[in-house]
């Protein structure tokens, strides 16, 4: 075998090597400051106080508005009772004990037997026999069933004399305890 021929190619002219200026010099003398401009200065501090004012301001209108509103809750909770008040009046006054014994007040009387008319031809089906002028019913009779809704009524005379002699009525006096305090009787 023989050996491998070397192949030379010609030699490249070289170009000429150019040295790179530096573009660093050296600093003669430091470079001057500027002052701020006083009114960029103005500027930012009337910024800051006028930020901090409207601050002030929003928390002075918050802290109003929650006094109003602890103003607001409290009437509507005063409203809330009386209204709760009114109610278990209405509810004590549209008892059937009171409305019977108010429509007993007015002379009415209780109905005898039903009679219904029927309106296609006006027929009139029942007895037909009107009521008695004199009630069966007293709402305020020894049968009536006390309802706890209702105040007894107050007899006038014994308040006008207690508030007379400066004294109260029989119902605010405290109990007597002399014999101890009432208890019921266990076993």
């Amino acid at each position: 075998m023989s050996a491998p021929a070397v192949v030379r190619r010609p030699a490249q002219p070289s170009a000429p090597r150019v040295t790179p200026q530096r573009r660093l010099q050296p600093v003669t003398q430091p470079a001057v400051r500027r002052r701020p401009k006083l009114v960029y200065a103005l500027v930012a501090f009337l910024g800051a106080m006028l930020i901090g004012g409207v601050q002030v301001a929003l928390s002075l209108a918050i802290t109003q508005d929650s006094f109003a509103l602890a103003g607001l809750t409290s009437q509507q909770r005063e409203l809330d009772l009386r209204a709760e008040a009114l109610q278990e009046e209405l509810t004590g006054l549209s008892s059937p004990q009171v409305l019977a014994t108010s429509a007993s007040g007015l002379g009415m009387v209780v109905a005898g037997s039903p009679s219904y008319l029927r309106l296609s031809d006006g027929a009139v089906f029942g007895t037909g026999a009107g009521a008695d002028w004199t009630s069966t019913v007293d709402p305020a009779g020894a049968g009536a069933v006390a309802n706890s809704l209702i105040a007894p009524p107050a007899a006038p005379d014994a308040a006008a004399e207690a508030t007379e002699t400066g004294g109260a009525p029989a119902d605010d006096l405290p109990l007597s305890i002399a014999d101890g305090l009432p208890s019921p009787t266990t076993r």
